[in-house]
């Protein structure tokens, strides 16, 4: 049994890697800044949590100890402008506390890119990263990967939804550049692996899949998968990496601070230029998995709710993390809030169960012209918007997204709380509940903010006259959907826009 530690356990790499280390029969610690984001996850009672950030060497080495193999798998690619200096400072405080510890690996996924090119600021700040790991005492594997496919990650909602939305597409000339896209599986079996290689190996590998193919090719493969027909493409030169950024943000879920720095990373071919990495690790039985198989497992995961992981989980650059408060602790402050509590005749059961299939495609029960406009001012400002939707339409677990919101706590069949990642003068909370009450249900519903200066209050003074329309019609709205019979909500739920 190997004692390994993975870091960004909470990311989209990082939540997929813990089970299958589990299942190799490693001994898996993990390290994060935010428990509780890890509250639901299957596996939370089979791994130590420790908490921690790469600023605090007393709490890191503490993660460190007597580990074996390192998994470093956060980067700072939507920390605004200094990521750069952010990603290589948390390197080097990660390996230099690491050699304290006598840890005997770090492994580290980066980016495919060519040798002497000129990068984007994101892969050169990956490359950075990894040769500070091979520079330093702790022997290190740095993986060097493309474009990720699976269920979940945004390269993949990007290629998805741009195919989707556009029938023809006015595109940067980088739609003809040659790209080796690789399967999530095989992304994570070769980091599995990498705990079972020599002793004192020092070195880059070069991953990806059997296909080479240009962007404008994996859309249309896309395509194909999907049962879309083909895409018209057209390179034009006068697109830059910022305007296509842009356009990006727009017509896909991934907010502009996540586009950017992919979109700037596909300047250059991402081929391979070594394939050492099969002398050391044997490909599976048939093969790495071919890029429209890979886009197939996607599409199927996604039908069926499957989705293990997503770059939602991503932090949000801007968005408040503090949890809300508890009540005493507002004495002292300005606080606003909206409380809307219904009694209904049909039970605590039903009125949950739209509780937490709220948002995504059944909307929000209320005004959803309203909601539609706050989330393309959101969009416009460089926020998330709503149309992250969710990652199943009917479960919620804590940390999960629903559209505009991260859910903060769900205590299930009572309570769910929601903390808003909209662009505002302030944090905002929204809570929705239930209990039993004569026979039937008591419905709560409670809206907490908390203004920053004048331009907060005057936010919330300038919606307040619609809180009567969008809280008052969501809590009757969401009563009345509970009051039908599973018959009833199975038919509404089919017809467009009944749910709002």
């Amino acid at each position: 049994m190997t004692r390994v530690l993975v870091t960004g356990a909470t990311g989209y790499i990082g939540g997929r890697l813990v089970p299958q280390l589990l299942a190799a029969g490693h001994e898996v610690s993990v390290y994060v800044r935010s428990p509780w984001k890890l509250r639901d996850v299957p596996w939370r009672q089979q791994v130590t949590v420790f908490k921690g950030d790469f600023s605090d060497a007393v709490a890191t080495r503490r993660a460190l100890n007597g580990v074996d193999t390192a998994f470093y798998l956060v980067h700072s690619m939507s920390a605004g402008r200094a990521f750069v200096d952010a990603e290589k400072r948390d390197a080097e405080q990660f390996a230099e506390v690491a050699t304290a510890a006598k840890v005997g690996r770090i492994v580290y996924l980066g980016g495919l890119h060519p040798d002497g090119a000129q990068l984007s600021k994101h892969l050169s700040s990956r490359a950075a990263v990894g040769q500070t790991f091979l520079d330093s005492e702790v022997p290190a594997i740095v993986f060097q990967a493309g474009i990720v496919i699976g269920s979940g990650s945004a390269s993949f909602e990007m290629i998805r939804h741009l195919t989707e939305v556009l029938p023809y597409m006015p595109a940067p000339r980088w739609v003809r550049n040659h790209v080796q896209p690789i399967a999530i599986r095989d992304v994570l079996r070769y980091l599995v692996r990498a705990v079972d290689l020599p002793d004192g190996l020092n070195r880059t590998f070069d991953i990806g899949g059997p296909d080479v193919l240009r962007y404008g090719q994996m859309m249309n493969g896309y395509a194909v998968e999907a049962g879309l027909p083909q895409r018209g493409i057209a390179a034009l030169p006068v697109l830059t990496p910022w305007l296509a950024s842009q356009w990006v943000s727009l017509v896909s879920p991934v907010p502009r601070s996540i586009a950017v720095p992919i979109i700037a990373s596909l300047q250059n071919d991402c081929v391979m230029s070594e394939h050492d990495i099969d002398e050391h690790i044997e490909p599976p039985e048939g093969g790495l998995l071919p890029y429209r198989t890979a886009v197939r497992l996607a599409l199927k995961r996604e039908e069926e709710g499957q989705v293990e992981t997503s770059w939602q989980s991503a932090t949000v650059p801007g968005a408040p993390s503090d949890p809300l408060p508890s009540d005493p602790d507002w004495a002292g402050h300005t606080v606003f809030t909206d409380l809307r509590e219904r009694r209904t005749a049909a039970s605590t059961a039903a009125v949950w169960d739209v509780i937490e299939s709220i948002g995504g495609e059944k909307g929000w029960y209320s005004f959803p012209l309203a909601w539609a406009a706050r989330g393309w001012i959101d969009r416009l400002v460089g926020g998330v918007g709503m149309r992250r939707g969710r990652r199943h339409p009917t479960r919620l677990h804590t940390g999960d997204v629903i559209d505009v919101w991260r859910v903060e706590a769900v205590e299930h069949g009572r309570t769910l709380r929601l903390r808003a990642e909209m662009r505002m003068p302030g944090r905002g909370w929204l809570e929705l509940g239930v209990e039993p009450a004569d026979g039937g249900s008591l419905y709560r519903q409670r809206a907490v903010y908390f203004p920053k200066g004048l331009t907060g209050r005057l936010y919330w003074a300038m919606l307040l006259p619609f809180h009567g329309v969008i809280f008052n019609g969501m809590a009757q709205s969401i009563l009345r959907a509970a009051e039908r019979t599973p018959a009833e909500r199975a038919t509404a739920e089919r017809t467009p826009g009944e749910a709002a």
